[in-house]
Protein backbone atom coordinates (compact mmCIF):
# COMPACT_ATOMS: atom_id res chain seq x y z
CA UNK A 1 0.00 0.00 0.00
CA UNK A 2 1.32 3.50 -1.28
CA UNK A 3 1.05 5.54 2.31
CA UNK A 4 2.62 8.26 0.85
CA UNK A 5 -0.28 8.31 -1.75
CA UNK A 6 -2.84 7.85 0.20
CA UNK A 7 -2.55 9.56 3.95
CA UNK A 8 -2.76 13.22 4.48
CA UNK A 9 -1.46 14.70 7.59
CA UNK A 10 -3.96 14.92 9.45
CA UNK A 11 -5.32 11.36 8.67
CA UNK A 12 -2.06 10.29 10.23
CA UNK A 13 -2.35 12.03 13.10
CA UNK A 14 -5.88 10.29 13.19
CA UNK A 15 -5.10 6.42 12.68
CA UNK A 16 -1.61 7.32 14.73
CA UNK A 17 -3.74 8.04 17.87
CA UNK A 18 -5.95 5.44 17.38
CA UNK A 19 -3.09 2.68 17.35
CA UNK A 20 -1.33 4.44 19.78
CA UNK A 21 -4.40 3.96 22.11
CA UNK A 22 -4.29 0.15 20.85
CA UNK A 23 -1.19 -0.26 21.55
CA UNK A 24 -0.56 0.89 25.21
CA UNK A 25 -1.22 -1.89 27.45
CA UNK A 26 1.34 -3.85 25.46
CA UNK A 27 3.79 -0.72 25.61
CA UNK A 28 3.26 -0.13 29.18
CA UNK A 29 3.79 -4.02 29.99
CA UNK A 30 6.94 -4.10 28.71
CA UNK A 31 8.57 -0.93 30.61
CA UNK A 32 7.08 -2.56 33.25
CA UNK A 33 8.82 -5.84 33.28
CA UNK A 34 11.84 -3.75 32.66
CA UNK A 35 12.07 -2.24 35.83
CA UNK A 36 10.66 -5.11 37.55
CA UNK A 37 13.00 -7.71 35.80
CA UNK A 38 15.85 -5.40 35.95
CA UNK A 39 18.02 -7.63 39.14
CA UNK A 40 20.53 -10.07 39.83
CA UNK A 41 18.31 -11.69 42.11
CA UNK A 42 14.89 -11.01 43.63
CA UNK A 43 14.60 -8.46 45.86
CA UNK A 44 11.46 -6.84 47.17
CA UNK A 45 9.19 -7.08 44.18
CA UNK A 46 11.36 -7.40 41.45
CA UNK A 47 12.79 -10.47 39.94
CA UNK A 48 14.62 -11.84 37.20
CA UNK A 49 12.66 -13.04 34.70
CA UNK A 50 10.97 -16.53 34.93
CA UNK A 51 11.27 -16.12 38.98
CA UNK A 52 8.68 -15.00 41.82
CA UNK A 53 9.26 -12.49 44.00
CA UNK A 54 7.40 -12.50 47.00
CA UNK A 55 6.34 -9.66 49.38
CA UNK A 56 7.01 -10.12 53.17
CA UNK A 57 4.86 -7.99 54.84
CA UNK A 58 2.91 -4.99 54.35
CA UNK A 59 4.59 -1.37 53.65
CA UNK A 60 4.79 0.62 56.05
CA UNK A 61 2.88 4.16 56.72
CA UNK A 62 5.78 5.37 54.82
CA UNK A 63 6.36 4.23 52.02
CA UNK A 64 6.84 5.85 49.08
CA UNK A 65 7.52 3.73 45.93
CA UNK A 66 3.81 3.20 44.17
CA UNK A 67 1.13 5.25 44.69
CA UNK A 68 -2.17 3.09 45.95
CA UNK A 69 -0.31 0.37 47.72
CA UNK A 70 -2.10 -2.20 49.42
CA UNK A 71 -2.65 -3.16 53.17
CA UNK A 72 -4.69 -6.77 53.14
CA UNK A 73 -2.25 -9.16 50.50
CA UNK A 74 1.07 -10.16 50.05
CA UNK A 75 1.98 -10.18 47.12
CA UNK A 76 3.59 -12.73 44.78
CA UNK A 77 4.73 -11.82 40.96
CA UNK A 78 6.82 -13.38 38.09
CA UNK A 79 7.25 -12.36 34.91
CA UNK A 80 7.20 -15.18 31.96
CA UNK A 81 8.88 -15.18 28.22
CA UNK A 82 7.32 -18.06 26.81
CA UNK A 83 8.65 -17.89 23.18
CA UNK A 84 10.78 -20.87 23.41
CA UNK A 85 8.76 -23.42 25.92
CA UNK A 86 5.95 -23.28 28.71
CA UNK A 87 6.64 -22.62 32.02
CA UNK A 88 5.12 -24.86 35.05
CA UNK A 89 3.65 -23.14 38.15
CA UNK A 90 3.07 -25.59 40.95
CA UNK A 91 1.05 -24.33 43.73
CA UNK A 92 0.93 -25.86 47.07
CA UNK A 93 -2.12 -26.37 49.21
CA UNK A 94 -3.17 -23.21 50.85
CA UNK A 95 -4.66 -24.92 53.80
CA UNK A 96 -8.24 -22.99 53.20
CA UNK A 97 -6.86 -19.61 52.68
CA UNK A 98 -7.87 -16.87 50.35
CA UNK A 99 -5.63 -16.28 47.18
CA UNK A 100 -5.42 -15.44 44.00
CA UNK A 101 -2.71 -15.95 40.99
CA UNK A 102 -4.42 -13.57 38.45
CA UNK A 103 -2.15 -14.16 34.79
CA UNK A 104 -2.24 -11.82 32.16
CA UNK A 105 -1.02 -11.77 29.00
CA UNK A 106 1.29 -8.53 27.04
CA UNK A 107 -2.31 -7.09 26.18
CA UNK A 108 -3.36 -6.91 29.96
CA UNK A 109 -6.10 -9.59 29.78
CA UNK A 110 -6.84 -12.22 32.63
CA UNK A 111 -6.73 -14.96 30.83
CA UNK A 112 -6.78 -17.19 33.48
CA UNK A 113 -7.04 -16.61 37.67
CA UNK A 114 -6.00 -19.54 39.42
CA UNK A 115 -6.78 -19.30 43.09
CA UNK A 116 -9.34 -20.07 45.71
CA UNK A 117 -12.45 -18.68 43.90
CA UNK A 118 -11.69 -20.37 40.65
CA UNK A 119 -9.62 -23.66 41.64
CA UNK A 120 -9.72 -24.17 45.30
CA UNK A 121 -7.01 -24.32 47.82
CA UNK A 122 -5.32 -27.66 47.31
CA UNK A 123 -2.39 -28.10 45.89
CA UNK A 124 -2.31 -27.82 41.84
CA UNK A 125 0.18 -26.96 38.69
CA UNK A 126 0.02 -25.55 35.44
CA UNK A 127 1.58 -25.32 32.58
CA UNK A 128 1.53 -21.70 30.76
CA UNK A 129 2.13 -21.57 27.04
CA UNK A 130 2.46 -19.29 24.54
CA UNK A 131 0.30 -18.70 21.32
CA UNK A 132 2.62 -21.19 19.15
CA UNK A 133 3.50 -23.93 21.39
CA UNK A 134 2.38 -27.47 21.05
CA UNK A 135 3.45 -30.54 22.89
CA UNK A 136 2.83 -32.48 25.72
CA UNK A 137 2.58 -32.22 29.38
CA UNK A 138 3.35 -34.04 32.54
CA UNK A 139 0.63 -35.78 33.86
CA UNK A 140 -1.53 -33.61 36.60
CA UNK A 141 -1.05 -30.24 34.54
CA UNK A 142 -3.14 -28.34 33.58
CA UNK A 143 -2.46 -26.22 30.49
CA UNK A 144 -3.16 -22.54 30.58
CA UNK A 145 -2.84 -20.87 26.77
CA UNK A 146 -1.59 -17.32 26.46
CA UNK A 147 -2.00 -15.25 23.59
CA UNK A 148 0.78 -13.93 23.61
CA UNK A 149 4.66 -14.60 25.34
CA UNK A 150 4.78 -12.11 27.53
CA UNK A 151 3.01 -12.96 30.89
CA UNK A 152 2.77 -11.67 34.21
CA UNK A 153 1.80 -13.46 36.92
CA UNK A 154 0.59 -11.08 39.97
CA UNK A 155 -0.42 -13.28 42.91
CA UNK A 156 -2.04 -11.76 45.87
CA UNK A 157 -2.51 -14.09 49.29
CA UNK A 158 -4.92 -12.28 52.12
CA UNK A 159 -3.06 -12.00 55.75
CA UNK A 160 -4.25 -10.74 59.15
CA UNK A 161 -1.19 -8.89 59.24
CA UNK A 162 0.37 -10.85 62.24
CA UNK A 163 3.51 -12.50 63.05
CA UNK A 164 2.00 -15.69 63.51
CA UNK A 165 0.19 -15.32 60.63
CA UNK A 166 2.73 -13.91 58.16
CA UNK A 167 5.19 -16.76 59.06
CA UNK A 168 2.15 -19.44 57.31
CA UNK A 169 2.14 -16.95 54.14
CA UNK A 170 5.85 -17.09 53.89
CA UNK A 171 5.64 -20.62 54.12
CA UNK A 172 3.10 -21.01 51.45
CA UNK A 173 4.84 -18.51 48.76
CA UNK A 174 8.48 -20.52 49.64
CA UNK A 175 6.50 -23.98 48.06
CA UNK A 176 5.62 -22.14 45.10
CA UNK A 177 7.12 -23.45 42.49
CA UNK A 178 8.09 -21.59 39.07
CA UNK A 179 10.22 -23.91 36.15
CA UNK A 180 10.65 -24.08 32.61
CA UNK A 181 9.05 -27.65 31.36
CA UNK A 182 11.75 -29.07 30.60
CA UNK A 183 13.21 -28.76 33.92
CA UNK A 184 9.63 -29.73 35.50
CA UNK A 185 10.81 -32.87 38.14
CA UNK A 186 14.76 -32.17 37.69
CA UNK A 187 16.88 -30.26 39.65
CA UNK A 188 16.76 -26.68 38.70
CA UNK A 189 18.38 -23.56 39.77
CA UNK A 190 17.24 -20.14 38.59
CA UNK A 191 20.28 -18.33 36.30
CA UNK A 192 21.25 -15.02 37.64
CA UNK A 193 19.49 -11.88 36.05
CA UNK A 194 21.29 -9.39 34.76
CA UNK A 195 21.23 -5.84 35.32
CA UNK A 196 20.63 -3.60 32.36
CA UNK A 197 22.00 0.29 33.26
CA UNK A 198 20.52 2.12 30.42
CA UNK A 199 16.68 0.99 32.06
CA UNK A 200 15.74 3.89 34.08
CA UNK A 201 15.08 2.71 37.43
CA UNK A 202 13.66 6.06 38.94
CA UNK A 203 10.76 7.31 36.50
CA UNK A 204 7.77 6.00 36.81
CA UNK A 205 7.15 3.96 33.88
CA UNK A 206 4.07 6.05 32.99
CA UNK A 207 6.10 8.99 32.44
CA UNK A 208 8.53 6.59 30.42
CA UNK A 209 5.98 5.72 28.44
CA UNK A 210 4.55 9.36 28.02
CA UNK A 211 8.10 10.69 26.99
CA UNK A 212 8.26 8.56 23.74
CA UNK A 213 8.02 10.60 20.88
CA UNK A 214 5.68 8.84 18.14
CA UNK A 215 8.65 7.14 16.22
CA UNK A 216 10.43 5.26 19.40
CA UNK A 217 6.89 4.26 20.78
CA UNK A 218 5.34 2.62 17.09
CA UNK A 219 8.90 1.40 16.63
CA UNK A 220 8.61 -0.44 20.16
CA UNK A 221 4.84 -1.59 19.81
CA UNK A 222 5.83 -3.18 16.00
CA UNK A 223 9.05 -4.99 17.48
CA UNK A 224 6.77 -6.39 20.56
CA UNK A 225 3.99 -7.83 18.37
CA UNK A 226 6.67 -9.84 17.01
CA UNK A 227 5.63 -11.88 20.29
CA UNK A 228 2.97 -10.57 21.20
CA UNK A 229 0.84 -10.64 18.31
CA UNK A 230 -3.01 -8.63 18.09
CA UNK A 231 -5.91 -11.78 18.58
CA UNK A 232 -8.22 -12.44 15.66
CA UNK A 233 -10.76 -9.95 17.12
CA UNK A 234 -8.10 -7.00 16.70
CA UNK A 235 -8.48 -7.15 12.62
CA UNK A 236 -9.57 -4.14 12.05
CA UNK A 237 -7.34 -2.35 14.13
CA UNK A 238 -4.46 -3.97 12.01
CA UNK A 239 -5.88 -2.95 8.80
CA UNK A 240 -5.51 0.49 10.51
CA UNK A 241 -2.30 -0.03 11.49
CA UNK A 242 -1.53 -1.70 7.85
CA UNK A 243 -2.09 2.25 6.88
CA UNK A 244 1.23 3.65 9.03
CA UNK A 245 3.16 0.84 7.73
CA UNK A 246 2.90 -1.20 11.11
CA UNK A 247 2.87 -5.05 9.96
CA UNK A 248 2.18 -7.01 13.27
CA UNK A 249 5.16 -9.57 13.08
CA UNK A 250 7.37 -7.22 11.20
CA UNK A 251 10.17 -4.42 11.97
CA UNK A 252 8.93 -0.38 11.47
CA UNK A 253 10.58 1.77 9.56
CA UNK A 254 9.84 5.33 10.17
CA UNK A 255 12.59 6.50 7.33
CA UNK A 256 10.68 5.48 5.15
CA UNK A 257 7.27 6.97 5.77
CA UNK A 258 6.39 10.50 3.51
CA UNK A 259 7.31 13.92 5.58
CA UNK A 260 3.19 14.54 5.65
CA UNK A 261 2.79 11.08 7.88
CA UNK A 262 5.64 11.17 9.62
CA UNK A 263 4.41 14.65 10.74
CA UNK A 264 0.98 13.06 11.22
CA UNK A 265 2.32 10.61 13.33
CA UNK A 266 4.62 13.01 15.48
CA UNK A 267 1.57 14.39 16.65
CA UNK A 268 -0.36 11.07 17.64
CA UNK A 269 1.36 10.73 21.13
CA UNK A 270 0.47 13.90 22.33
CA UNK A 271 -3.20 13.78 21.12
CA UNK A 272 -3.88 10.19 22.14
CA UNK A 273 -2.88 10.71 26.04
CA UNK A 274 -5.22 14.26 25.79
CA UNK A 275 -8.45 11.28 24.51
CA UNK A 276 -7.63 9.30 27.46
CA UNK A 277 -7.30 11.51 30.24
CA UNK A 278 -10.26 13.02 29.02
CA UNK A 279 -12.04 9.24 29.05
CA UNK A 280 -11.14 8.89 33.04
CA UNK A 281 -14.71 10.86 33.99
CA UNK A 282 -16.58 8.28 31.60
CA UNK A 283 -14.91 5.01 33.15
CA UNK A 284 -17.27 4.14 35.00
CA UNK A 285 -20.32 4.55 37.52
CA UNK A 286 -20.55 6.75 40.16
CA UNK A 287 -23.09 6.35 42.69
CA UNK A 288 -22.81 8.25 46.16
CA UNK A 289 -20.27 9.95 45.00
CA UNK A 290 -18.05 6.45 44.73
CA UNK A 291 -16.42 5.78 41.48
CA UNK A 292 -16.54 2.06 40.36
CA UNK A 293 -14.63 1.32 37.03
CA UNK A 294 -15.67 -1.49 34.69
CA UNK A 295 -14.99 -3.56 32.88
CA UNK A 296 -11.85 -4.55 34.32
CA UNK A 297 -9.62 -7.33 33.41
CA UNK A 298 -11.29 -8.67 30.04
CA UNK A 299 -12.03 -5.71 27.82
CA UNK A 300 -12.49 -7.20 24.24
CA UNK A 301 -12.13 -4.56 21.42
CA UNK A 302 -12.56 -1.88 23.98
CA UNK A 303 -9.17 0.07 23.99
CA UNK A 304 -9.59 3.39 24.79
CA UNK A 305 -10.97 2.16 28.12
CA UNK A 306 -7.87 -0.58 28.43
CA UNK A 307 -5.68 2.56 28.09
CA UNK A 308 -7.00 4.62 30.50
CA UNK A 309 -6.79 1.35 32.88
CA UNK A 310 -3.17 0.55 32.33
CA UNK A 311 -2.39 4.84 32.16
CA UNK A 312 -3.79 4.78 35.75
CA UNK A 313 -1.40 1.89 36.12
CA UNK A 314 -1.40 -2.01 34.97
CA UNK A 315 -2.30 -5.42 37.24
CA UNK A 316 -6.50 -5.06 37.25
CA UNK A 317 -8.49 -7.73 38.33
CA UNK A 318 -12.10 -9.45 36.36
CA UNK A 319 -14.55 -8.31 38.51
CA UNK A 320 -15.35 -11.60 39.75
CA UNK A 321 -11.98 -11.63 41.24
CA UNK A 322 -12.13 -7.26 42.84
CA UNK A 323 -13.55 -4.62 42.56
CA UNK A 324 -12.43 -1.61 44.07
CA UNK A 325 -14.65 1.99 44.63
CA UNK A 326 -13.15 4.90 45.01
CA UNK A 327 -14.16 8.39 46.42
CA UNK A 328 -12.30 11.44 46.03
CA UNK A 329 -15.85 13.84 47.12
CA UNK A 330 -18.92 12.94 49.92
CA UNK A 331 -22.16 12.36 49.38
CA UNK A 332 -22.58 15.87 47.94
CA UNK A 333 -20.08 16.04 45.91
CA UNK A 334 -17.69 18.16 47.72
CA UNK A 335 -13.90 17.23 48.01
CA UNK A 336 -12.62 15.10 50.63
CA UNK A 337 -11.10 17.28 53.22
CA UNK A 338 -9.08 16.46 56.64
CA UNK A 339 -10.92 19.92 57.24
CA UNK A 340 -14.40 18.67 57.85
CA UNK A 341 -15.19 15.50 60.22
CA UNK A 342 -17.17 12.47 57.88
CA UNK A 343 -19.00 9.19 58.97
CA UNK A 344 -19.81 6.41 56.84
CA UNK A 345 -22.96 4.56 57.70
CA UNK A 346 -23.56 1.00 57.21
CA UNK A 347 -26.96 -0.11 58.18
CA UNK A 348 -27.86 -3.79 59.68
CA UNK A 349 -26.90 -6.38 56.94
CA UNK A 350 -25.49 -3.69 54.44
CA UNK A 351 -21.84 -4.50 54.97
CA UNK A 352 -19.96 -5.32 51.70
CA UNK A 353 -21.21 -9.02 50.43
CA UNK A 354 -17.99 -10.73 49.91
CA UNK A 355 -16.39 -13.88 50.15
CA UNK A 356 -12.84 -13.31 49.88
CA UNK A 357 -12.87 -9.92 52.02
CA UNK A 358 -13.08 -6.23 51.99
CA UNK A 359 -10.93 -3.21 53.46
CA UNK A 360 -11.00 0.89 53.24
CA UNK A 361 -7.97 2.53 53.01
CA UNK A 362 -6.92 5.96 53.25
CA UNK A 363 -4.59 7.73 51.09
CA UNK A 364 -3.10 11.16 50.42
CA UNK A 365 -4.19 12.82 47.63
CA UNK A 366 -0.90 11.73 46.00
CA UNK A 367 -2.06 8.18 46.43
CA UNK A 368 -0.22 7.13 49.56
CA UNK A 369 -0.87 6.09 53.13
CA UNK A 370 -1.17 8.98 55.50
CA UNK A 371 0.72 9.10 59.01
CA UNK A 372 -1.44 8.79 62.24
CA UNK A 373 -0.88 8.27 65.83
CA UNK A 374 -2.36 4.87 65.00
CA UNK A 375 -0.19 3.82 62.46
CA UNK A 376 -3.41 2.49 60.87
CA UNK A 377 -3.79 2.92 57.34
CA UNK A 378 -7.18 1.02 56.44
CA UNK A 379 -10.52 -0.66 58.59
CA UNK A 380 -11.52 -4.19 57.41
CA UNK A 381 -13.86 -7.04 58.28
CA UNK A 382 -10.40 -8.42 60.02
CA UNK A 383 -11.11 -4.99 62.38
CA UNK A 384 -13.00 -5.04 65.91
CA UNK A 385 -15.40 -2.63 65.75
CA UNK A 386 -17.88 -1.51 67.79
CA UNK A 387 -21.71 -2.24 66.29
CA UNK A 388 -24.15 0.01 67.65
CA UNK A 389 -26.86 -1.35 69.31
CA UNK A 390 -29.22 -1.73 66.05
CA UNK A 391 -26.60 -3.75 64.34
CA UNK A 392 -25.91 -0.68 62.28
CA UNK A 393 -22.10 0.14 61.60
CA UNK A 394 -20.50 3.82 62.06
CA UNK A 395 -17.11 4.66 60.57
CA UNK A 396 -15.27 7.83 61.75
CA UNK A 397 -13.28 9.21 59.05
CA UNK A 398 -11.19 12.35 60.42
CA UNK A 399 -8.31 14.23 61.15
CA UNK A 400 -8.30 14.09 64.91
CA UNK A 401 -9.35 10.95 67.44
CA UNK A 402 -13.33 10.95 67.54
CA UNK A 403 -12.54 9.71 71.29
CA UNK A 404 -11.05 6.83 72.94
CA UNK A 405 -14.44 5.22 73.06
CA UNK A 406 -15.03 5.83 69.29
CA UNK A 407 -11.21 4.65 68.22
CA UNK A 408 -11.83 1.39 66.85
CA UNK A 409 -14.39 2.84 64.08
CA UNK A 410 -12.06 5.48 63.16
CA UNK A 411 -9.87 5.73 60.12
CA UNK A 412 -7.20 8.64 60.50
CA UNK A 413 -7.51 11.39 57.61
CA UNK A 414 -4.73 14.10 56.74
CA UNK A 415 -5.16 17.49 57.21
CA UNK A 416 -5.76 18.29 53.32
CA UNK A 417 -7.50 16.38 50.37
CA UNK A 418 -7.59 12.63 50.46
CA UNK A 419 -9.20 9.96 48.77
CA UNK A 420 -11.21 6.31 49.85
CA UNK A 421 -10.44 3.15 48.68
CA UNK A 422 -12.90 0.24 48.87
CA UNK A 423 -11.86 -3.09 48.05
CA UNK A 424 -14.15 -5.86 47.27
CA UNK A 425 -12.07 -9.17 47.03
CA UNK A 426 -14.74 -11.88 45.45
CA UNK A 427 -17.98 -9.76 45.74
CA UNK A 428 -20.63 -11.79 46.08
CA UNK A 429 -22.49 -12.03 42.58
CA UNK A 430 -25.81 -12.53 43.63
CA UNK A 431 -27.90 -9.16 44.01
CA UNK A 432 -27.45 -7.17 45.69
CA UNK A 433 -24.37 -6.84 43.81
CA UNK A 434 -21.26 -4.57 42.99
CA UNK A 435 -20.99 -6.47 39.99
CA UNK A 436 -24.19 -5.47 38.17
CA UNK A 437 -24.73 -2.05 40.68
CA UNK A 438 -27.46 -3.30 42.44
CA UNK A 439 -25.48 -2.54 45.49
CA UNK A 440 -23.25 0.40 46.21
CA UNK A 441 -21.13 1.87 49.23
CA UNK A 442 -23.29 4.14 51.11
CA UNK A 443 -22.03 8.03 50.67
CA UNK A 444 -19.59 9.45 52.79
CA UNK A 445 -21.19 12.07 54.82
CA UNK A 446 -19.86 15.17 56.26
CA UNK A 447 -21.24 15.35 60.10
CA UNK A 448 -20.70 18.43 62.61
Amino acid sequence: MDIQAQLSEQQAAEIGAEVYIYGYPLVTMEMTRRVMTNTADPVGLRSPMGQFAHSRQFPPVTYRDVPGANADTLYSTAWLDLTREPYILSIPDAAGRYYMMPMLNGWTEVFQSPGTRTTGTKAQAYAIAGPQWTGELPKGVTEYKSATNMVWILGRIYTTGTAEDYEKVHAFQDQINLVPLSAYGKQFTPPKGKVDPDIDMTTSTTNQVSKMDGAAYFTLLAALMKDNPPVAADAPMVAQMAKIGLVPGSDWDPSSLAPSVAKGLAQAPQAAIAKIMAYEPNAGRIVNGWLVTLPSGVYGNNYLHRALLNWQGPGWNRPEDAVYPMAKVDGEGKPLSGANKYMLHFAKGELPDVKGFWSLTMYGIEGFFVANPLDRVNLSQRSQFNFNKDGSLDLYIQKDSPGKDKEANWLPAPGGAFALFLRLYWPSDKAPSIIDGSWMPPAVRAVG
